[in-house]
C-alpha cells in the first residue's frame, strides 16, 4: 500500500527507503531534490530516473541481493545510480575512488557484481580492459540512454529487515578492503529518526555532502536529509571555496565535515565573505577532532555541532554536543540510547573507570558481517563469557571519564611499545602540539633495536621555518623518560586519505627510510 503521509512513516520501527521516497516524489514534485556542479534534478526527476535505472537493471538480470558496483566522483548520476540499486532489489556497493586497479578488481570480484556504473575520467585513468567482463555504463554519458523508457517502473520490491541495504568498503592501505554489509534494518535504524528529528525541527532541509559517497560519513548527510524530504548537494571534489559558494547559494542548514576540512575551512582567507547563518546542523566524524579545533569552529560557524564517533562495522555510537558541553571537547561524547561500551585490558577483562584500556561497544546499528569473510568478522567481535552477547571490538584505546564521557588515547595498532612500556601517540601529539611553531603534529612507533619500538614525530610546522631540534628539545623536556621522541621531522603535509584519515602507515614508512634510529 503506497505512503501517504511519509514524515509520519518515518516514525515506524522498519520501513523501506525506496518506499519513502516515492512519496516525498508524489508530495513535492516540483521540490529540488539532489544538486550537483551541473544542475538539478527535482523530486519528481529523481523518482522516474530511479525506477528507470531499477528497471533497466531488473531487465538485465539483477537477482535479489546482487551487488551494483559504482565507482567515479559524487554526482547526481551516481546517486541515482546507489538509490536505483536499493529500488532493484540489489545492494549499492561503491567503490573507493583512491584504491588502485588490483584492489578495485578485488572488490568488485568480492561484491559478486555483473553492472559497473564508471565515470569516464576514472575509467580512461583504468584502461579501457578494466573488468571488461561486466557491463560497464559510464555515468557522465552513457546513463540517460541506458536506463529503460521514460515512464518505466521496476517490479515491486519489499526488502526484509535483515537483507543487504549497501557495501561499504574499507579504506586499508594495503591488501583487497573488506565489504562491511549494512542490512535495511541497520540504515533505518540509523537514519529514520534523525529524519523525523530534522522534520520536527521546523528547518527546511538542505543538506551540503562533501566527502565521497563511497564513504560510510557521507551517508549521514545523504540518506537522512532524502528521507526527510529535504535536498542534497553532492561534491564531487571539496574545496573551500567550491563548500561555501554551495553552502550559501543553497542556504544549506546541515552538513557533515570531516576534521581537516574544517581546519582547511578555518584557515581560508575569503571564509569571512559568505553567509553561513542558515547552518542549522553540522557534524563530524571519521578522524580525531582536535579541541582548539572544535571550538574555532563553535566561535566562528552557526549552529549546533556534533562529533559522531563510531565505526563503519558499527559497535558503539558516541555522541558530543560541542555547543553543549564546552567542558568535554577534549572527549568524543558519550553512547546514544540503545549503545553499550567497554573498556578491557589486553586479557579481555573490564579496568576499572577512569583507567584505559581497548573499547568494545554494541548497539542496534551494527553490521551484518564483513562480505565473504566470516572469520575476519568474527575476529572482530568480542563475547561476553557472562552473558554471551555480541561487542564489536572498536580497535580504539580509551578511558570514560567520571561523567560518562569517552576520551580517546590512541588506535589499538598505533600504541607503541618501547621497553615493555605503554606509549600513546596522542600523549606526545599533545604535547608537540603546546608549541607555538607546530600547526599539526603526528607520532608513530618504528623500529628500535635497543627499545623494540621507539616514537618518532612529525609535525606542520605553523608560519615562518623554526628547527625541529629546539620543538623536539622543549617537548622530551616535559615528557617522562620511557615517552621521550626519538627523533622529529618537519613535513609541508600529513598524509591523508580522500575522507581526511590520517595515514600513519605512510609516516611509519618515512621514518624507516630515513632511518639513524637506535
Amino acid at each position: 500500500m503506497p505512503i501517504t503521509d511519509p514524515a509520519a512513516a518515518l516514525a515506524e520501527p522498519y520501513g523501506s527507503f525506496s518506499d519513502i521516497l516515492a512519496a516525498w516524489a508524489v508530495c513535492q514534485p516540483d521540490a529540488v531534490a539532489l544538486r550537483d556542479e551541473r544542475g538539478t534534478l527535482t523530486w519528481g526527476e529523481l523518482a522516474d530516473r530511479v525506477e528507470r535505472i531499477a528497471a533497466r537493471l531488473q531487465a538485465d538480470g539483477l537477482k535479489r541481493g546482487q551487488s551494483v558496483a559504482i565507482l567515479g566522483l559524487s554526482s547526481i548520476p551516481y546517486a541515482l545510480v546507489f538509490l536505483a540499486a536499493v529500488r532493484a532489489g540489489g545492494v549499492a556497493a561503491p567503490l573507493t575512488t583512491s584504491a588502485s586497479r588490483e584492489q578495485l578488481e578485488g572488490m568488485a570480484r568480492d561484491s559478486g557484481t555483473c553492472h559497473l556504473f564508471v565515470d569516464r575520467a576514472r575509467l580512461t585513468e583504468l584502461g579501457d580492459d578494466f573488468l571488461p567482463h561486466l557491463e560497464r555504463i559510464v555515468l557522465d554519458e552513457d546513463l540517460d540512454a541506458w536506463m529503460a523508457a521514460s515512464g518505466t517502473r521496476a517490479g515491486p520490491f519489499a526488502p526484509e529487515p535483515s537483507e543487504p541495504f549497501n557495501i561499504i568498503y574499507s579504506s586499508g592501505t594495503t591488501g583487497i578492503p573488506k565489504g562491511i554489509v549494512h542490512s535495511h534494518q541497520m540504515r533505518w535504524r540509523q537514519f529514520a529518526a534523525m529524519a523525523a528529528s530534522y522534520r520536527a525541527s521546523g528547518n527546511e532541509v538542505r543538506s551540503l555532502a562533501s566527502t565521497p559517497l563511497y564513504s560510510n560519513t557521507t551517508m549521514v548527510a545523504f540518506l537522512p536529509a532524502l528521507l526527510a524530504g529535504g535536498s542534497v548537494r553532492v561534491m564531487g571534489k571539496f574545496s573551500t571555496l567550491g563548500w561555501l559558494e554551495g553552502a550559501e547559494a543553497d542556504r544549506a542548514t546541515m552538513t557533515m565535515l570531516v576534521p581537516v576540512q574544517y581546519q582547511r575551512l578555518m584557515d581560508e582567507p575569503r571564509f569571512g565573505d559568505f553567509d553561513l547563518s542558515s547552518l542549522a546542523m553540522k557534524y563530524c566524524t571519521s578522524a580525531p577532532f582536535p579541541a582548539p579545533l572544535k571550538r574555532e569552529v563553535l566561535q566562528r560557524m552557526p549552529g549546533a555541532l556534533i562529533e559522531i564517533y563510531s565505526m563503519t562495522e558499527g559497535g558503539v555510537v558516541c555522541m558530543l554536543a560541542c555547543h553543549e558541553f564546552p567542558d568535554k571537547l577534549h572527549t568524543v561524547g558519550r553512547p546514544t540510547p540503545g549503545g553499550e561500551l567497554k573498556v578491557l585490558d589486553d586479557d579481555d577483562n573490564e579496568v576499572p573507570p577512569g583507567t584505559a584500556g581497548n573499547l568494545v561497544g554494541r548497539s542496534p546499528t551494527m553490521m551484518s558481517g564483513y562480505k565473504n569473510q566470516p572469520d575476519k568478522t568474527r575476529e572482530g567481535y568480542w563475547t561476553d563469557p557472562a552473558t554471551g552477547e555480541v561487542w564489536q571490538r572498536m580497535g580504539d584505546i580509551g578511558r570514560i571519564d567520571a561523567d560518562g564521557f569517552v576520551e580517546l588515547v590512541g588506535r589499538a595498532k598505533d600504541m607503541i611499545i618501547s621497553g615493555g612500556f605503554n606509549i600513546y601517540p596522542t600523549d606526545l601529539e599533545a604535547e608537540l602540539e603546546k608549541e607555538p611553531a607546530v600547526a599539526e603534529a603526528a607520532v608513530v612507533g618504528v623500529p628500535s633495536r635497543r627499545w623494540g619500538e621507539t616514537p618518532v614525530g612529525f609535525v606542520r610546522l605553523a608560519g615562518e621555518a623554526t628547527s625541529t631540534g629546539n620543538i623536539l628539545a622543549a617537548v622530551n623536556a616535559r615528557l617522562g623518560k620511557t615517552q621521550r621522541l626519538a627523533a622529529l621531522h618537519a613535513v609541508d603535509e600529513m598524509p591523508r586519505s580522500h575522507i581526511g584519515k590520517l595515514l600513519k602507515t605512510d609516516l611509519r614508512a618515512i621514518a624507516e627510510e630515513m632511518g639513524g634510529i637506535d
